[in-house]
């Protein structure tokens, strides 16, 4: 059974975690990496399957997820509102992309007292973080995408006689969507990342109080199990940010299939 070349490259994509896997847990059992170092992934595996028969993995998952999907929700909304209006309107862009590229350059994970004495340390803390540090790669490449739209597509569809709002649809957002798209998984990225920082610091639930609490009680194999489930998380979320943008991009040359070899040139 032959793979297509699709599913072949997606394997290949899996051969250096795995060859990693394996090397880690061959020189852990040999002794060269201490367990109170760096547990073997079967120790690893073993931990993550004890809180999954109690239930604590499950809680801690979904709080996290839960988080990063509200704050994903709200600053990813709000950077492709004003992404879409700075770069439609020019008004829209003097009036309020001066004062979002200067918020841009403060790092969010700095505002993390001011946002502990601000939301104290609940669920609005962690989900107005993650939402904050969404916003700016959403923000910043909807509003390069609907600028680099190739201003001769947009007049021929003027010359055709497209309204503003079919303009819009059938030229303008459709060119604007590969830059959307890389905002989307960067933003992804950056989800993940501050919502690590977030509930290290300030939680009760989710993957990182899971992590820090088992610091307190040297359980190593928590700890990377915890780091291993984010990256995990992480490859998820991207991989259906990617699905979605090779369904949604089919059209565009760099996103289509190579036509089949095997066919004789007549």
């Amino acid at each position: 059974m032959r793979l297509s070349p699709g599913a072949g490259r997606g394997l290949l994509g899996w051969a250096l975690p795995a060859v990693t896997l394996l090397a880690w847990e061959g020189l852990a059992r040999a002794g060269a990496i201490s367990a109170n170092v760096l547990p073997a992934p079967s120790a690893v595996l073993a931990a993550g399957w004890e809180l999954a028969l109690s239930g604590e993995l499950a809680r801690h998952i979904a709080a996290s997820s839960g988080r990063a999907l509200a704050g994903f929700a709200i600053g990813g909304g709000a950077g492709f509102a004003f992404g879409l209006a700075n770069g439609l309107s020019a008004r829209s862009r003097a009036l309020t992309d001066t004062s979002l590229q200067m918020l841009r350059n403060i790092p969010h994970l700095a505002l993390i007292p001011l946002v502990i004495l601000w939301f104290g340390i609940g669920e609005e803390a962690k989900i107005f973080l993650v939402a904050l540090g969404v916003f700016f790669p959403i923000y910043v490449n909807t509003l390069l995408g609907i600028q680099g739209t190739d201003p001769q597509l947009v007049e021929m569809g003027r010359i055709y006689g497209m309204g503003p709002r079919a303009l819009f649809v059938r030229v303008i957002l459709p060119g604007a969507l590969p830059a959307i798209f890389t905002g989307l998984r960067y933003g992804l990225g950056i989800m993940w990342l501050t919502l690590i920082v977030a509930e290290t610091i300030a939680a009760k639930s989710g993957l990182g109080y899971m992590a820090m609490q088992a610091r307190e009680f040297m359980q190593l194999d928590v700890v990377v199990l915890s780091i291993l489930i984010y990256a995990a998380l992480g490859k998820l979320a991207d991989s259906l940010a990617r699905g979605l943008e090779s369904a949604t991009l089919s059209w565009h040359p760099a996103f289509q299939r190579p036509a089949a070899t095997g066919r004789r040139a007549r």
